[in-house]
């Protein structure tokens, strides 16, 4: 009676809990919250500052008491306490407007494909502890399938590739289940220190991660491109301990790049191999969808089109494919039950 009553009071919701960014849609309303998974605390007292985007601004630039931390890394919960802080802080950022003190939605969160029981039951802990009256989990892959709209309910191979900030999945989905999957934590983060790696080996720079992200998005490529370009690197001197900016070109940081780039690209064709082949020849006529923003990279698709000989897709809209598919799972959850991830403390609704 109870959960009927919190039900008609609350939103029901889908999140895209990544490392780098954590997605909220609203049953009805669409994507309504899009932030950093990033959060600032008072060492001192143990408080939180502040969550989002007023703590990804802190980042780096804190003095020794306060810390802008993430509290998952390789796209599982790293700090249980923290995780639960933020996502309490999102519900009740969604049920601001509606002036319901106790919020208690229903909510469909998204999870790498390839963690443990353990890491499961802490991403639903954290959710009943935030607030949940029920938690639904799916696996990323699975819920970006969803979200591009592809028939995943249908006996059809659809691939899918997830490049995020903390995980790389990739799956072969039919019938409503993966066939064949491989996760690996060599994702957008990854890149991001290959490039500080890459800055403190050849120039003795030390680079900040936010500033390792920016170059990525400037010059950061995959494939060759038609056109160099070049950017600016801005860091410490190792030897003088004083500022120091170099010039970098593309080809510099896709060598820099390459050799997770290369584990990924492995990773598909590994994927592709373990895959029956009446759905690789579905997968061969209808392509490898890629999402997250990984898949932006510059030539990511022209790289793994010429690796696997399989047209590739980027979806329209990647950086919200898995919350939108959460989403499309919330709006028909009776529906769509049997995509989600079977959890100890009830049953999906029949």
């Amino acid at each position: 009676m109870f959960k009927k009553i919190f039900g008609k009071l609350s939103k029901d919701i889908g999140i895209d809990l990544g490392t780098a960014t954590t997605l909220v849609y609203v049953k009805g309303r669409g994507i309504v919250i899009n932030e950093p998974s990033v959060v600032a605390i008072n060492q001192k007292t143990g408080q939180i500052l502040s969550i989002g985007d007023e703590a990804k601004k802190m980042v780096g630039r804190t003095p020794a008491h306060i810390s802008a931390t993430r509290p998952l890394v390789d796209g599982v919960i790293s700090d249980f306490e923290i995780t639960e802080q933020m996502l309490r802080y999102f519900i009740s950022k969604v049920h601001k407007e509606s002036f319901n003190i106790l919020p208690r939605p229903r909510i469909v969160i998204g999870i790498p494909s390839g963690i443990t029981e353990v890491e499961k039951k802490a991403v639903q802990d954290a959710a009943l502890n935030a607030g949940a009256r029920e938690v639904y989990l799916v696996e990323e892959a699975m819920a970006a399938a969803i979200g591009a709209r592809l028939p995943v309910q249908e006996a059809i191979g659809n691939m899918i590739v997830d490049i995020g900030g903390g995980t790389s999945d990739i799956a072969v989905i039919s019938l409503g289940g993966i066939v064949s999957s491989k996760t690996l934590r060599i994702a957008g983060d990854k890149l991001n220190k290959d490039i500080i790696n890459f800055a403190q080996d050849e120039f003795k720079l030390v680079l900040g991660e936010k500033t390792a992200e920016d170059i990525k998005i400037a010059v950061g490529s995959a494939y060759e491109l038609e056109d160099s370009l070049e950017t600016s690197m801005r860091g410490r001197d190792l030897v003088t301990g004083l500022p120091k900016e170099i010039i970098v070109e593309d080809n510099q940081i896709r060598k820099a790049l390459s050799g997770s780039v290369k584990m990924i690209v492995n990773a598909v064709k590994e994927t592709i191999e373990n895959t029956p082949p009446e759905l690789v020849a579905d997968i061969m006529s209808r392509g490898i969808i890629m999402v997250g923003g990984g898949s932006l990279l510059r030539g990511f698709d022209k790289l793994l089109k010429e690796e696997t000989k399989i047209p590739i897709k980027i979806e329209e809209d990647p950086l919200t494919a898995v919350v939108r598919g959460a989403g499309i799972i919330l709006e028909d959850i009776k529906k769509l039950r049997e995509v989600l991830v079977p959890l100890d403390y009830g049953e999906v609704p029949k």
